[in-house]
């Protein structure tokens, strides 16, 4: 067996490698999330954390890993006798894939014995096998909400509960849950990041020796393994020990009055949202204190902690850059570094600031509490864009007002139009001008009509209604073939009733059918031309598009933009499931000059095959944003059967006293609904 790549050989990494050690010592912390780009070593590490991992005592034949000395009364292979037997074995390291099925991920009814033996049986699945380890999701980003919400209750709770398939089942499910993922393929749900006490940004050296230092070390593992990995059995040695020795140091560990009440401040003062960001700090500050040998909790262990727990609890909307507040942490940390409280160098050792000897690369043991590359200033990819670039973006689930005055307009068109609304002060009117958006408002839900059959569990989310292997069951059918993944108890009873026996056979299994939601191809055509800024529109135009992006990203959409404006038409976002990067290409939108409808649609039909070609399971959902007109190119309606069979929706941004309805012909032509923009609002 190869063994895994040595976690003390890794080059660099400090703030992954010190907050996967403390969550080690300390798993109430509540996991990792791991951020970088691809090729930056984020799965490496977190799978050579396993071999740190203390051993662990269990209840010799229980499936769900009991601790002897305290065994989980409801333990489904329980009661546990006090005498039972023991046995000891490492730490799981779980791995959970993205496309895992839900019966995989929390256990299901074991059909073999139901059929087989009459008896109702359950068979356990990957969060029993996780309790008292690591469940490790690799691209968690990308993880199925029906998924992440398991997940979600499991780590919330502690215990994974399962109700389906006639089966009742109640165990414990206590895991160290680490994540990695690359936020070029979009953000994870809010609720989810919140879960984990600990998110590290990492990214690849800048520097020429590192990384001839990092390719250097894996040529040699890969032409080794054995060899290479024996070279630091020693260093992780010491690691694990070290592991083991805070863990029983941290019950010792106090947490005076001062910084308690500094970590509220800090919390305060950043604003951040619930009280799980004071309880996570708090853990992770006694976790350094019990790392480095220290009975007392000083300032710098506080301050350590909140850079590593804090910075992705303060997004105040989901498009909204992570690390783009991290100058603001730094504001909060300085205001709050008054008066020293730590105890005398005598009592638990120096503060870590006093350490002369700074760590080498591949040296974690005496590694400082402030992580490398927060005191470098680097470490976290950098944000998409700086926040003075973006358009603003404020929560608010309420919908656009639409208050009309004396002349039929709308009060919000003139929303960053060159007026007291627009920052700039400049014309939307003018060509190449910048319009900004307002205020994003809860829309209206934009499905697709009909049901997909997704049933090979791709793309799901909360967009259009498909048949799924998750939803709620609207009937039952005969098996298709391949795994049963859900078989209908009373129907399969009710078959073998009518064929006059007493007991289930194969040929009565009736399998559930189930009715979700699908996640689709949002694509959005926007007109950007004279005729939409002449009447200082584009303001609330991309205040629309912006609601309708945040719409997207909460039901888990791929998003790709197209926008026309002179002579031709532009894909300025290619289908793409990174939402912000969606937020960035609208602010930079530009308007003025003529107007190409027939060149937008064309370019969205181009672009649709090519996703269609790409990902054939995936639906399109296409938004057309325009008032109609089209001043330059061809007639728009000799180019709408190139989109023959595409579900579409006419957001008509005609306004005025004076309308000639061409959107809502257009509309008409593309068999498409057709919603004026002020009744975009949900």
């Amino acid at each position: 067996m190869t063994p895994p790549y040595p976690f003390s050989a890794v080059v660099g990494l400090a703030d992954l490698r010190l907050a996967l050690l403390l969550t080690a010592v300390s798993p109430a912390i509540g996991g990792v999330l791991v951020r970088g780009e691809k090729g930056t070593a984020k799965s490496t590490v977190v799978r050579a954390l396993a071999a740190l991992l203390p051993e662990v005592d269990v209840v010799a034949g229980c499936r769900f890993a009991c601790d002897p000395a305290a065994p989980d009364p409801e333990c489904p292979d329980g009661p546990h006798t006090p005498g039972a037997g023991t046995q000891r074995r490492r730490s799981a390291l779980v791995e959970l894939p993205v496309g895992a099925t839900e019966d995989r991920v929390v256990g299901t009814l074991d059909l073999q014995r139901a059929l087989g033996d009459g008896v109702k049986a359950y068979e356990p699945g990957l969060l029993a096998a996780a309790h008292r380890g690591v469940l490790y999701v690799d691209e968690v980003n990308l993880l199925p909400d029906h998924l992440v919400d398991l997940l979600l209750d499991a780590a919330a709770m502690g215990r994974a509960h399962v109700e389906r398939d006639g089966v009742s089942v109640k165990h414990a499910a206590r895991f160290l849950l680490v994540g990695t993922m690359n936020p070029e393929e979009g953000e994870p749900r809010p609720q989810l990041v919140d879960r984990f006490g600990l998110v590290v940004g990492v990214a690849a050296p800048q520097e020429a020796a590192p990384r001839a230092e990092v390719v250097r070390r894996r040529l040699a593992y890969e032409a080794d393994p054995s060899s290479f990995a024996g070279r630091y059995v020693a260093e992780d040695a010491a690691l694990a020990a070290r592991i083991v020795s805070a863990r029983a140091r941290l019950g010792a560990v106090a947490l005076p009055d001062a910084q308690l009440d500094r970590i509220a401040r800090i919390c305060l003062a950043y604003r951040v949202d619930g009280l799980r960001a004071d309880i996570v700090v708090a853990r992770t500050a006694v976790a350094l204190a019990a790392w480095h040998g220290r009975s007392v909790v000083t300032k710098a262990d506080v301050r350590d902690a909140a850079r590593l727990a804090l910075p992705h609890r303060r997004r105040r909307d989901p498009l909204d850059p992570p690390g783009a507040d991290r100058d603001r942490l730094e504001e909060v940390l300085e205001q709050e570094a008054g008066p020293d409280e730590d105890p005398p160098p005598g009592d638990g050792g120096p503060p870590p600031d006093d350490d002369p000897v700074p760590p080498s690369p591949t040296d974690i043991s005496d590694m400082p509490d402030s992580p490398e590359s927060e005191r470098a200033g680097a470490g976290d990819p950098p944000p998409p864009v700086a926040p003075e670039q973006r358009p603003p973006v404020e929560p608010n689930d309420g919908p656009v007002t639409d208050k009309s005055d004396s002349r039929g307009e709308s009060d919000t068109a003139d929303v960053g139009a060159g007026d007291a609304g627009d920052p700039s002060g400049a014309s939307v009117g003018a060509p190449g001008q910048l319009a900004f958006a307002g205020v994003p408002y809860k829309p209206k839900l934009l499905s697709i009509a009909g049901r997909a059959n997704r049933e090979a569990g791709a793309h799901a989310g909360r967009r259009s209604p498909a048949l799924s292997r998750h939803g709620r069951v609207v009937r039952s059918r005969a098996p298709l073939g391949g795994k049963l993944t859900s078989i209908h108890v009373p129907d399969t009873i009710r078959a073998a009733a009518l064929r006059g026996s007493s007991r289930a056979e194969a040929r009565d299994v009736r399998e559930a059918v189930k009715v979700g939601r699908e996640a689709n191809l949002v694509l959005f055509v926007v007109d950007a031309s004279g005729s939409m800024a002449a009447r200082q529109r584009m303001g609330v135009v991309k205040t629309a598009i912006l609601s309708l992006l945040r719409d997207a990203y909460q039901r888990r959409d791929k998003v790709g933009m197209v926008s026309f404006r002179g002579h031709d038409a532009t894909l300025v976002l290619e289908p793409t499931a990174s939402h912000e990067v969606g937020v960035v290409r609208l602010a930079e939108l530009r308007t003025g000059g003529r107007t190409p409808l027939a060149a937008g649609l064309r370019q969205a039909a181009r672009t649709l095959h090519g996703e269609r070609r790409r990902d054939a399971r995936r639906r399109p959902l296409l938004v057309v944003v325009t008032d109609g007109r089209s001043t330059s190119g061809p007639d728009p309606l000799s180019v709408v059967p190139l989109l023959h069979g595409v579900p579409a929706v006419v957001v008509d941004c005609e306004q005025g006293p004076i309308r000639l309805g061409l959107a809502r012909r257009l509309a008409g032509a593309l068999d498409a609904s057709c919603i004026p923009l002020a009744s975009l609002g949900a």
